[in-house]
């Protein structure tokens, strides 16, 4: 996965480097220009066990603004937004990896540095009793949520 350059960022940008899951580090640029969540859509992707996308549908495509290729073969963090708190990711993995379904509100960084929010489920795929990948699907969140998740996440940060 690549750092940002500021030549992919829309607008009057701010400077941010993020800690990932399985000790990644990455430099992103971001702007306040919300993306608004369409109407009737679903974004879905997969991903192996250790994160790393797989597929995903022309919706995800569109909204994170990343095409296929650059999509496939990076970690689901490329989508990593400087707001949401580590603490947030944690809970998605620990849950995951018990083999259960997760459910949170989360804000999502496209290529241009403008933001997204989903409602985000997360489906473990488990075979023969062991997990083989993660199938998330993304609705559009309530606004209420959205407001709700906005201040929760600034008190974790």
């Amino acid at each position: 996965m690549r750092d940002f350059k500021p030549e992919d960022v829309v607008g009057d940008y701010k400077e941010a480097v993020l800690d990932l899951y399985g000790g990644l580090r990455r430099v992103v640029f971001y702007t306040d220009l919300e993306t608004p969540y369409p109407d009737g859509k679903l974004i879905v992707s997969t991903t192996d066990t250790n994160g790393i996308i797989t597929h995903g549908n022309k919706a995800f495509v569109e909204m994170s603004g990343y095409t296929l290729d650059e999509l496939i073969g990076s970690p689901h963090s490329i989508l990593r937004h400087p707001d949401m708190p580590a603490v947030a990711f944690k809970d998605l993995w620990d849950t995951v990896n018990k083999g259960l379904h997760w459910q949170g509100i989360v804000k999502n960084l496209r290529k241009d540095g403008g933001y997204y929010w989903v409602k985000a489920t997360v489906i473990p795929n488990i075979r023969q009793g062991k997990v083989v990948s993660y199938t998330s699907v993304r609705r559009k969140p309530s606004h209420t949520k959205v407001e709700e998740c906005t201040a929760l996440y600034a008190s974790l940060k």
